[in-house]
């Protein structure tokens, strides 16, 4: 659904009546959201979800009976009726490694409990048009801290085996095509690639569509994820 045929249809799945109750009062506020349906755990959510068809979910990490992580990863799973909705993590805590494993199974970002409505409503909205509802710096800390270094026991055949890994994940792209993705891995808005590459803004568009559609990522989050674990994107020293 795009934004000029209706409201956002939003779902919520968490497992605090009072914080659903409250999402709902400021979301169905707004001339351009409703809320469609919710659930009080992954379970729950995953036969709502597919009945109502939200664009967006609002996903709560930590659930009895099924986690959020698991929640996203069946419902933006390759065939699953909702693969296209957009899934935005809610939590309680700032860099939860939960969280780096929902963005990995497909969230196009994540926002913490206690933000305001202002910054929340935001946030639907960057998702719902595409956008990550997250700054890069904040998937670069992410990364930083959960993207696991290479052993120190890494022999020279394990490092090489794993520099050929990298190397064949990105084999289908295009050298620009990698320069790009080297450059959203570190943090860098369309505009800032534009300037570094000596590009016009509509081309780096162009080229991470391309880089998306190569490598069936789903957004620009799991570009930096990407960029991290093929080693396009080290950490900082």
């Amino acid at each position: 659904m795009s934004e000029t045929t209706g409201p956002i249809r939003l779902f919520l799945v968490d497992d605090q009546e009072l914080v659903r109750a409250g999402f709902r009062m400021v979301l169905d506020a707004q001339p351009d959201m409703t809320v469609v349906g919710e659930a009080a755990d992954g379970l729950a959510a995953l036969d709502a979800v597919e009945a109502t068809r939200p664009d967006v979910v609002l996903m709560d990490i930590r659930m009895p009976r099924l986690d959020g992580v698991e929640t996203t990863r069946r419902l933006l799973a390759e065939g699953s009726p909702s693969q296209d909705a957009k899934v935005l993590v809610l939590t309680t805590f700032d860099l939860d490694e939960y969280v780096f494993a929902a963005l990995k199974a497909g969230a196009a970002g994540f926002l913490l409990k206690d933000a305001g409505p202002a910054e929340l409503l935001s946030a639907i909205r960057a998702v719902h048009a595409g956008d990550a509802a997250m700054a890069p710096s904040t998937t670069r800390r992410l990364l930083e801290r959960f993207v696991p270094d290479l052993p120190e026991a890494d022999s020279a055949g394990q490092a090489a085996a794993r520099r050929r890994a990298a190397t064949s994940r990105l084999e289908p792209l295009t050298e620009r095509e990698r320069e790009v993705l080297e450059t959203v891995g570190r943090g860098l808005t369309n505009s800032e690639i534009a300037a570094e590459l000596f590009l016009a803004e509509a081309t780096v568009k162009t080229h991470i569509g391309r880089v998306l559609h190569k490598l069936s990522l789903r957004d620009r989050v799991q570009m930096v994820i990407t960029a991290y674990e093929t080693g396009l994107v080290g950490r900082p020293e």
